[in-house]
């Protein structure tokens, strides 16, 4: 209806798919993150030699491991912001479908290596992560329900959608993996208050996830470590948040110096969750600084570039892809700085880890994907031809 008052915008007929795509995209956003691949490359010099030697392999292992995963997640990225809105949704579907399937067998299939939670399928050659492939899915097929669910006689796809993050979130507490589930949680709420939800709904919600932790913290003694040892006062220089911390410390404005960080030699997950800690030792805040923010434009960028786009689900997917990427930063540095209880989650193209940067350049590049500018796709189209 929208076209036939207003006509539509001009498209270019024989347009290369290429040039197209490069005028289109969002290149702060792309940019943002090539530079954030090539700190985790540099960062991965300095914290993975120690765990290299520690395992009796060569010293540049985890180096080699990580630029052929981030080849492989650029290599993703590329392609799926190449695909038009339809084609993401397909494909994040049918993601969706295979993830949750390999999250309901793994239980039985999968392996905890040693960490005392089973996430992980293990292939031999390398370990695969569903639930860091689910969320990229979950957040594009909630936001497909939510949009349908405005439709004249669409079917209650907010509801749906509720129930769907409450199985997810639901099976990720029994590996037990509660930061991916409060992750979870969070982008569906972020996607329902887009849509339109009640605010008191909302508030039940948040009650909920109240009363969740409190049983959570009465029937885990994971969770519970994890909550007393954030929640104390005192804390001990010899445990993973201990290292970092003291590593945050000596680092100060400009850092020790390049390869002169100690907290690489202490810290098991210095390549992983606590790579920011090796950034602030041996740069200083002002790699810190930078990290962020690339962090901050990439997602502030994308809600800005959403604000102005008329689909609803293009809306409703690209804010939750924004912002669950944003926050899964936000929580991997707020856990170092101790801000937040040990989560055990990867900072995003940063970190070490092949289900996480694969996950993340699908995530990615369907977040480009949504925010690329299309004839029509703009509240402003039809400002401009009213005047």
């Amino acid at each position: 209806m929208t076209e036939m008052v207003f006509g539509t915008a001009p498209v270019r007929t024989g347009d290369p798919v290429l040039p197209r795509w490069w005028r289109t995209i969002d290149r702060w956003s792309m940019s943002s993150i090539l530079i954030l691949f090539g700190i985790g490359l540099l960062l991965g010099l300095a914290a993975s030699p120690p765990l290299a030697a520690r395992n009796g392999l060569d010293p540049f292992y985890y180096v080699q491991r990580q630029a052929f995963f981030g080849g492989v997640s650029l290599a993703v990225m590329f392609a799926v912001s190449l695909m038009s809105p339809l084609m993401v949704r397909r494909l994040a579907v049918l993601g969706f479908l295979g993830a949750f399937v390999a999250l309901l067998l793994l239980p039985f299939l999968g392996t905890d290596f040693g960490k005392g939670a089973v996430r992980w399928y293990s292939l031999g050659f390398a370990s695969v992560q569903p639930s860091e492939f689910l969320k990229p899915g979950f957040v594009v097929f909630s936001a497909w329900l939510m949009a349908s669910s405005q439709d004249v006689g669409g079917p209650p796809g907010k509801m749906f959608s509720f129930l769907l993050a409450v199985i997810i979130v639901g099976l990720l507490v029994f590996q037990p993996d509660f930061g991916q589930a409060s992750l979870i949680l969070f982008a569906w709420a972020v996607m329902y208050f887009v849509a339109g939800a009640p605010i008191t709904l909302l508030v039940g919600v948040a009650g909920m996830v109240v009363l969740g932790g409190f049983m959570a913290y009465e029937g885990s003694e994971h969770f519970a470590r994890r909550i007393d040892g954030f929640l104390s006062p005192d804390l001990d220089p010899r445990t993973q948040l201990g290292y970092a911390t003291n590593a945050i410390r000596e680092g100060g404005f400009f850092g020790v110096g390049v390869g002169e960080g100690q907290v690489k030699w202490s810290l098991p997950d210095a390549h992983t969750d606590f790579i920011i800690a090796v950034a602030a030792e041996e740069y200083g805040l002002v790699l810190v600084a930078c990290i962020i923010a690339l962090y901050a434009t990439i997602v502030v960028r994308s809600l800005l570039r959403l604000m102005r786009e008329r689909d609803p689900f293009i809306r409703l997917a690209g804010t939750g892809l924004a912002c669950i990427f944003g926050v899964q930063a936000m929580i991997n540095m707020g856990v170092a700085v101790r801000l937040l209880p040990a989560k055990g989650m990867t900072l995003p193209f940063v970190s070490y880890g092949g289900s996480s940067m694969i996950a993340g350049g699908i995530l990615v590049g369907m977040l480009l994907a949504f925010t690329r500018t299309r004839p029509q796709g703009q509240i402003g189209d039809i400002l401009l031809r009213r005047r």
